[in-house]
């Protein structure tokens, strides 16, 4: 099965990172035309980041986590080998 890829030439290239959302510009309709209002697509924008953020926060703390939990049993296992030794 074939898998099809959206592309778009006004597309975001590389990570997303809370910084590039709040700064991204999206052009606006012309006069009489419908489009979105400004205010709702700038607050929902900032929301995207402040929630882009937060998971990143996250991700960073159990990682840190991770490596925490990991020394920690290095350190342990160290210890019952000296313990076992003859």
């Amino acid at each position: 099965m074939a898998v099809t890829v959206y592309r778009s030439r006004h597309a975001l290239r590389g990570p997303l990172t809370p910084d590039r959302i709040a700064a991204l510009p999206l052009p606006l309709t012309r006069r009489g035309r419908r489009g979105y209002r400004v205010d709702e697509v700038d607050a929902l924008l900032h929301r995207l980041a402040f929630e882009l953020q937060r998971r990143v926060r996250e991700r960073d703390d159990v990682r840190a986590e991770n490596q925490r939990i990991k020394g920690a049993l290095r350190s342990w296992q160290s210890e019952q080998r000296t313990y076992q030794a003859p």
